[in-house]
């Protein structure tokens, strides 16, 4: 068995990842001012590396610069409950920080055993950790499958005092593909636990991954992963923290390029903690990977109690030296219009403020195109169906765009809206109108130039800028 506590160091990402290995799942504490994040790290290698996946922890006061804390969580043997240290949930009680976090072991299913279990770690320090031997929590046999309990998420409710932990779970009954539940336990001490009633069962999706709970304002917010419908991070609201759970018109944060969120305020403003995945082979027509490299999105709250996302202050402050470019304007009346801005960055910040006419079916920004315009991205804002669009040429499929990468958008002629793209290497990010977002990857067209386009009618361009780290 290979050593359990390998070093690992930061990439030169700009968006974090751990250097020849891949970050998934990252769960934030925050405390004393700093973000602790720690992450199921996945190596791709088990030749060298071997089988199993073990917690690393990060720490960041501004999610620009971090300081390698080392493991927390190392994984177990192949006999072991937690080969596979899946995620769970850090909290502070009883004297002490508490890590519950799933362990997994597909090998111990031939033994007639649970494949998962919610097991215990504690630490004085949030950074050496104790298993607590003994304290396993599985699935209760009468009413759940015994190999879907996992992604602990514990917290105390206002209201009872006591500690409870909410769960990725899956009925016994039922459609298969609709089982899916957020199971509920509770605790007075951390330690000895009772299985309640579930939080949620409303028989929509395969399971509700890594549950996160808080309270903003008036309100109170589920969040949860599902890969029935779509592969995507979604959350629910309510006035309670028990429900009932009402879905919010657009109920998702970013597309499919961005999974597993989870959330934590430092007492002003409430982040996201997501990965933007990898794919297969390095091609966009490859499949979406497990893990990627850390995408931090900070959540606004509207008057509705609805939930948008923008982009981090730091993060933005960190590209500096913008460059300033005139703005013009492109006239696409019955045709398609596009400008050449300069050679396209591998590493920075593009933004532009766009005000289009009201014949306007689409524009926005191109990225890595080819001399004739036949080998690009395109960031379009699709005024016609009300969307940010993310489209490939060639094309992958007989689809204009990939469809998991689209985000509803309202948009209004005469109004501007900003686009924000921040490349780095083959990792994009998009936000548009500061409330809406779009992570992906660019693998086919990694050079080129970048510019404007627009769709029909007349668009402007104003306070366009390139920045650099």
């Amino acid at each position: 068995m290979p050593n359990n506590s390998e070093l690992v160091t930061a990439s030169s990402d700009f968006f974090y990842r751990p250097e020849g290995a891949w970050a998934a799942d990252f769960i934030p504490f925050f405390k004393d001012g700093v973000f602790h994040l720690f992450y199921l790290l996945d190596w791709r290698d088990w030749q060298h590396h071997g089988e199993g996946v073990p917690w690393y922890h990060i720490s960041t006061r501004d999610f620009v610069d971090f300081t390698e804390n080392g493991e927390a969580l190392p994984r177990g043997t192949a006999a072991e409950q937690d080969l596979y240290v899946f995620t769970g949930s850090v909290v502070e009680g009883e004297g002490m920080y508490h890590i519950f976090y799933t362990g997994h072991n597909p090998h111990l299913a031939d033994k007639g055993k649970p494949m998962q279990g919610v097991l215990h770690a504690t630490s004085p320090d949030l950074i050496t950790w104790t298993k607590q031997a003994g304290e396993a929590l599985f699935a209760p046999s009468d009413r759940y499958e015994p190999n879907d309990w996992r992604d602990p998420f514990v917290y105390k409710d206002p209201e009872s005092g006591r500690y409870h932990m909410i769960l990725a779970a899956r009925l016994k009954e039922g459609p298969p593909r609709r089982r899916g539940c957020t199971a509920l336990c509770s605790s007075t001490d951390l330690q000895h636990w009772k299985v309640e009633e579930p939080l949620w069962t409303p028989g929509m999706y395969i399971t509700h991954e890594c549950p996160d709970l808080f309270h903003m304002g008036d309100w109170w917010y589920l969040v949860f992963s599902e890969y029935s419908e779509r592969t995507v991070t979604r959350y629910r609201m309510s006035r309670t923290p028990h429900g009932p759970w009402i879905c919010p018109p657009n109920d998702t944060f970013d597309g499919r390029g961005w999974y597993a969120a989870k959330t934590a305020s430092d007492g002003h403003k409430r982040y996201a903690f997501g990965w933007g995945a990898t794919k297969d082979s390095e091609k966009d027509s490859g499949g979406w990977q497990w893990g990627g490299n850390l995408v931090v999105h900070e959540l606004i709250q509207n008057h509705d109690g609805t939930l948008d996302v923008r982009n981090p202050e730091s993060v933005d402050r960190a590209f500096r030296n913008p460059q300033s470019i005139p703005g013009d304007s492109l006239d696409a009346t019955g045709r398609f219009a596009c400008k050449v801005v300069g050679p396209m960055p591998r590493r920075s910040k593009i933004e532009t403020t766009v005000t289009f006419d009201e014949a306007t079916r689409g524009c926005g920004l191109f990225l890595n195109a080819s001399d004739d315009m036949e080998r690009v991205y395109y960031v379009k804002l699709d005024t016609a169906m009300n969307r940010l669009v993310f489209e490939s040429y060639p094309r992958l499929s007989d689809a204009t765009h990939w469809p998991e990468l689209e985000r509803p958008l309202k948009l209004t002629h005469g109004k501007p809206i900003e686009l924000k793209v921040i490349l780095d290497g083959t990792l994009c990010v998009i936000y548009a109108g500061g409330r809406a977002a779009l992570t992906t990857r660019l693998y086919d067209h990694r050079e080129g130039a970048w510019g404007w386009f627009a769709s029909e009618g007349k668009v402007q361009f104003e306070r366009t800028a390139v920045s650099t780290l």
